[in-house]
């Protein structure tokens, strides 16, 4: 008897069959979790932010030449679209209380933020762009923003951006 004949006669065993039918079935069933895992975890977030890019409004509070700034800095990401993107001034702070993410300007809006923190629904994102060329946060107002859900100083305008993408994949979406 050859050794193939032997391996083949081995391999054809009730006992080796039965294991390799066994393996098989756990292997498939081991992909198919995963691959449930995967769509679980992923999908949602994918959802999430695909909704959020393509629906949400952004609120900016600035003044001329920040707003532009600001304005264009989220435009030539081409991550978000000119439409979703409205500019609020310090005369129209209400107008901004039914969006879901606020993108404040620290410096001209100092005196605002009382205001604009307290027209923020619990479920929006408010973003603080305080560039570290207008000076420092006071404590008290850095005390304000920490007591708030979902905000976030940011004093890099690269950080910006990401901020913004992860404030729309965490903060919540009101059921309608």
């Amino acid at each position: 008897m050859s050794i193939l004949e032997y391996a083949y006669n081995f391999f054809n065993a009730p006992i080796i069959v039965i294991i390799g039918g066994i393996s098989t079935l756990a292997m498939l069933g081991a992909s198919v979790y995963t691959a449930y895992l995967i769509i679980k975890g992923f999908v949602p977030v994918w959802y999430r932010l695909g909704k959020g890019l393509s629906k949400r409004k952004i609120a900016i509070f600035a003044l001329s030449p920040q707003d532009n700034e600001l304005q264009n800095l989220l435009i030539d990401s081409k991550i978000f679209l000119k439409d979703n993107i409205i500019k609020v001034t310090d005369k129209e702070l209400k107008k901004a209380s039914e969006h879901t993410l606020l993108l404040v300007h620290f410096k001209p809006f100092k005196d605002c933020l009382d205001k604009i923190i307290s027209n923020k629904k619990d479920e929006a994102a408010l973003i603080v762009y305080a560039p570290r060329s207008e000076g420092d946060i006071d404590d008290e107002t850095i005390i304000k923003i920490n007591s708030e859900r979902n905000s976030i100083i940011v004093n890099m305008r690269g950080r910006l951006i990401n901020d913004i993408l992860t404030s729309m994949i965490t903060t919540g979406y009101e059921k309608k």
